[in-house]
């Protein structure tokens, strides 16, 4: 059985990595629960998967979520300093990593120092601190697995290979909605247009990151620090 703590738990990969545990009640247990603001669904999280601590982004939603809670016995912080403590609370063997962008990479950090294995899907802790992150990982000989699909499809397919022996990585695009558009179409576009993405619901920050291609260039830069390639 394997412990879990889920840094983004009400956001699209939280929500899956849910999914999985749920299909295999026998190998995962939930123990932890990070959300930003959407209490209501972490409320139906904390009823269906029993967690033993949650955090939430401040004391004001801390408080209500203590009030929907009722008589559930469950241990409520708030702020990054609730982040950590639920990414780094004796117990957990692996930190879902899942929360959007830059709050992501504290957390992520103390859950590598209190020796978490990481299951990495913000891309942007990387980004920023790519170079600290992996020294962490070194040092505290904890595996991060890749969870972005490119990645870790990479990952899996390189498996008992030596990386030195890696010619090139080639990372795809999904093309999104603009996909068969004309370049000259393009400048018409709107953000809505651009937020509409044929298969997948990301949120706002990554369907438009994945509509310019931004998103790309992130993914370029956190192979780099994850299969240590230059660019």
């Amino acid at each position: 059985m394997k412990n879990i703590s889920i840094l983004g738990s009400t956001g699209s990969i939280g929500t899956n990595t849910l999914k999985v545990i749920e299909k295999y009640p026998n190998k995962f247990n939930v123990i932890g629960l990070c959300a930003g603001r959407n209490i209501s669904l972490l409320l139906k999280q904390i009823k269906k998967h029993s967690p033993e601590v949650v955090a939430v982004m401040n004391e004001v939603l801390a408080q209500k979520l203590k009030k929907l809670l009722g008589t559930l016995k469950v241990e409520i912080y708030f702020g990054e300093e609730g982040f950590c403590k639920v990414a780094s609370m004796p117990g957990v063997d692996m930190v879902m990593s899942a929360m959007v962008g830059s709050a992501g990479l504290i957390p992520t950090l103390e859950a590598i120092n209190a020796g978490k294995d990481i299951a990495l899907a913000n891309k942007e802790a990387l980004v920023m601190a790519g170079p600290l992150i992996m020294k962490a990982v070194r040092e505290k000989k904890v595996s991060l697995l890749p969870v972005d699909s490119e990645h870790s499809a990479i990952f899996q397919s390189s498996m008992g290979q030596n990386t030195k022996e890696i010619n090139s990585i080639i990372l795809t695009a999904s093309g999104g909605p603009f996909i068969d558009y004309a370049l000259k179409d393009l400048k018409k576009v709107t953000p809505e247009e651009a937020m509409k993405h044929p298969k997948w619901k990301m949120g706002g920050k990554i369907s438009i990151d994945s509509a310019t291609f931004m998103n790309k260039g992130l993914e370029i830069i956190e192979a780099c620090f994850i299969f240590n390639l230059p660019p």
